[in-house]
């Protein structure tokens, strides 16, 4: 008999989704080694960015340039926002768990035997130390009120490399690992997301967006591949085409949204002064109670004056207001 695939958001549900948002509701207190000297601190309790049925969250490249790329740095801006709710890029989770990058570009001027060899290939101990980081890492969030429901980092080249990616997820507690769209990929990585009922959700730009006309073909390589849909991409790229009927004909298939401001000529503007459909995406999402996360992606030109978590926070409140 085939194995029942349970779609992204309902497999989130399954893994502790009421659990947590009962643990939401209890007081906590902040770690004082997440607060800066002299900085106040977070009002007492955990954050819920759970509004009203709709899990709001953020991708942490929103806060890229402004906040430290390490786990702790970004779960304080997190808190500052409020957010609940986390799509957590690479950077955090490679400086904290200790996980090998790219080699490191040679010197300008030095000479070529100088350039860095790739970093010897990690020992059984030494990934399972990297696991044990990353439950780590997976405590202090849930231990502050944040669950990590997707991480974004890169795949490696081999079969083994790909699979420990799998294993970083599971030790996060995320639903799905998401990348940029590409068939190719979706080919190679399905059997390893079959394998560890772990989501492979393919993110679109302006140009490559889910198939409308037809079921889209980079689902049927594996039943654990889904998207991470950009609705202000999509908004842009199709010159105003709503993206609502994009989510209600793959929302079986969608593991998280983007959520972003743009025009059918392309600008990023702050929320609101766009004119992708962002509040009424919010309310199909309350009517049909979708619990997939909406994750805020901070694109737009920060106004002079502001900071990016200034920004977020704007976002937030833009999504709390759109579902009272």
């Amino acid at each position: 008999m085939k194995e029942e695939t349970i779609p992204p958001y309902e497999l989130t549900s399954r893994r502790g989704f009421l659990a947590r948002a009962t643990a939401l509701a209890a007081a906590a207190v902040v770690p004082d080694r997440l607060l800066r000297a002299g900085e106040p601190a977070t009002p007492p309790g955990k954050p819920n960015s759970v509004f009203n049925g709709v899990r709001i969250g953020c991708i942490t490249y929103s806060y890229r340039g402004e906040v430290k790329d390490t786990a702790e740095d970004t779960l304080r801006a997190l808190l500052q926002n409020g957010l609940s709710e986390v799509e957590l890029m690479g950077g955090p989770i490679q400086s904290y768990a200790g996980l090998g990058g790219a080699p490191a570009r040679p010197r300008k001027g030095a000479p070529k035997e100088a350039a860095p060899q790739p970093p010897a290939k990690p020992t059984d101990a030494q990934r399972e130390a990297q696991l044990a980081k990353c439950r780590e890492l997976r405590k202090m969030y849930n231990d502050a009120g944040v669950n990590i429901h997707l991480h974004k980092t890169p795949f490696g080249q081999s079969d083994e490399e790909i699979d420990f990616n799998f294993l970083v997820a599971k030790a996060l507690g995320c639903v799905g690992i998401t990348l940029e769209r590409s068939e190719a990929m979706a080919k190679r990585l399905a059997p390893f997301a079959d394998k560890h009922k772990i989501w492979v959700a393919f993110h679109n730009h302006t140009t490559n967006y889910p198939v409308m006309d037809k079921s889209d073909p980079i689902l049927e390589f594996g039943q654990y591949i889904g998207f991470n849909f950009d609705v202000g991409h999509y908004f842009a790229g199709t010159k105003g085409l709503s993206p609502i009927p994009v989510i209600e004909k793959y929302h079986d298939r969608i593991v998280s949204l983007h959520l972003k401001d743009r025009t059918a000529e392309g600008g990023n503007l702050p929320w609101g002064q766009g004119k992708t459909p962002l509040k009424e995406i919010l309310l199909l999402m309350r009517k049909e109670k979708w619990t997939f996360p909406a994750d805020i992606e901070l694109e737009y030109k920060i106004p002079e004056g502001s900071t990016a978590v200034a920004e977020v926070g704007k976002c937030v409140q833009f999504c709390r207001e759109a579902l009272a």
